[in-house]
């Protein structure tokens, strides 16, 4: 396979202090007080109903210190949801915006000793984050660079939700796939706020009214909030798409009664556009 490089930015939020670890702990999805210094992994910050505040990476930079990088905009809404439930805690909360990242995708034999692991489905890679980092970075041996779009469509490809368009505060954390849920939920760790709805869910077999599927189109890509049809039935809404050499790819929430079947897919069209639903991540080509 290819090796991809894109340049962009990410949010980084920091939590700093004696009571870092305990109240991240409290507040985020996945286990974060066990993480030995350098680990990093996926998590959700919830609302107390238990739809997301939040999706990001939490890196363990040191034993009272966090950060966690998140998508472009959705930095000042971390801090702001971390700051409502700090109170007396020694833990402070700093954000900084637009920070300069390099992402690296497709078969790579190693990876920088700063990188951190996309943590992407079906998709080896790594980014590095920091002006210092992308420095060191200039260029990848033999890789493409790509622009938003094209870098969109790998991301759509494995599944990877995107504050803003998967993911926003009425968004429930099953909706967006499973391999999301076990990446960044641990069901073991203990209380956190916004932990019944997810556990409920999950006791249930991680059924919710609607899912994320992804879409391989023949045609040009779709604008976000079209609507999805099979048999001239609407069944769901366009939440991002891309554009391809052999058409466009996208990602859509369905209603939970949409069957893919034992293949994984089924046929519709998004407007008069063809469209193959297709179980995420899908990642490869047509």
């Amino acid at each position: 396979m290819s090796v991809y490089v894109h340049r962009s930015t990410r949010d980084l939020v920091t939590v700093t202090g004696a009571d870092a670890a305990s109240y991240l702990q409290g507040q985020v999805s996945q286990d974060v007080a066990s993480l030995a210094v350098g680990d990093i992994t996926w998590s959700f910050v919830l609302a107390p109903q238990g739809k997301v505040d939040g999706w990001g990476r939490v890196q363990r930079l040191a034993e009272e210190s966090f950060i966690i990088d998140v998508d472009p905009g959705a930095g000042t809404l971390w801090s702001s949801r971390l700051q409502r439930f700090l109170m007396r805690t020694k833990a402070e909360i700093g954000v900084e915006t637009d920070v300069p990242m390099v992402s690296v995708r497709g078969h790579v034999d190693s990876q920088p000793e700063y990188a951190i692991s996309a943590g992407w489905p079906g998709l080896e890679g790594y980014d590095l984050l920091t002006d210092e980092a992308a420095h060191h970075m200039t260029d990848v041996a033999e890789a493409i660079e790509l622009d938003d779009a094209g870098f969109d469509a790998l991301r759509i490809r494995s599944g990877v939700p995107r504050w803003g368009f998967e993911l926003e505060e009425n968004t429930i954390p099953a909706t967006v796939g499973q391999w999301v849920i076990d990446a960044s939920v641990s069901f073991t760790k203990g209380c956190y706020t916004g932990q019944e709805l997810v556990a409920r869910i999950d006791s249930r077999g991680g059924n919710v009214p609607r899912r994320l599927v992804g879409l391989e189109l023949d045609g040009d890509a779709p604008d976000r909030g079209a609507e999805v049809t099979i048999d001239g039935a609407a069944v769901g809404v366009v939440t991002s798409s891309a554009p391809e050499a052999n058409g466009s790819v996208a990602l859509a929430f369905v209603n939970r009664a949409v069957d893919l079947g034992d293949a994984g897919t089924i046929d519709g069209t998004v407007g008069s556009t063809p469209a193959r639903l297709v179980a995420v991540p899908f990642t490869g080509t047509r």
